[in-house]
């Protein structure tokens, strides 16, 4: 049976735990239905220092999940979409990884149903379409993604894709570094 990742995984720094990432399992359980899909798009963001950051204007109850415990889930709204991060930081750093996009591998039925569309390319291509097909909501905020029961978690394992890179989507202050990271020749990668 494989294992959800455990804090190791998430308590390093967010871009390794971005790529990393990258072949992995997400799993989102709605009461009795499984959903899963293979992560193909992350995004890295850092603390105070990173303008593009939740964190950059400091330490807020809404961001507050940032400073905790790698392997949480962080849930924030951008134009009324929820945005799916994991929790991700050396020990005393903040920091978190972005879900960006998945290749739907299981109870397709059902994130149709939330999101319908006809290509299924387009069900899970970007951050906001992902949570709406997957029902990701505040109420997820804070919850530990390395516990096998948590609602959304990763597993362990996974293939090994070859990884490319770019600058972020929609960021207009960014970092020098590339930090938008994807698997290179996924017809699942958000457009």
């Amino acid at each position: 049976m494989t294992r959800t990742l455990g804090r190791g995984f998430y308590e390093r720094d967010p871009a390794d735990v971005a790529r990393g990432l990258l072949g992995k399992t997400l799993v989102r359980k709605l009461g009795s239905e499984r959903l899963e899909g293979v992560i193909v798009e992350t995004e890295a963001y850092y603390g105070e220092e990173d303008p593009a950051s939740r964190a950059f204007k400091g330490l807020k109850s809404y961001n507050e999940v940032m400073w905790g415990e790698p392997g949480r889930l962080f849930i924030y709204n951008v134009h009324r979409y929820w945005m799916l991060n994991f929790v991700a930081h050396e020990p005393g750093g903040v920091g978190g990884v972005l879900i960006r996009a998945l290749e739907p591998t299981l109870g397709v039925e059902a994130m149709l149903a939330h999101r319908p569309v006809e290509k299924l390319t387009e069900l899970t291509g970007g951050p906001g379409k992902l949570s709406v097909a997957l029902a990701v909501d505040r109420g997820l905020n804070g919850l530990k993604a390395t516990d096998e029961n948590c609602p959304v978690h990763v597993l362990q394992g996974g293939s090994e894709p070859e990884v490319a890179s770019s600058h972020r989507v929609g960021v207009t202050q960014d970092l020098p570094e590339k930090l938008r990271f994807y698997v290179k020749g996924s017809r699942f990668v958000s457009r």
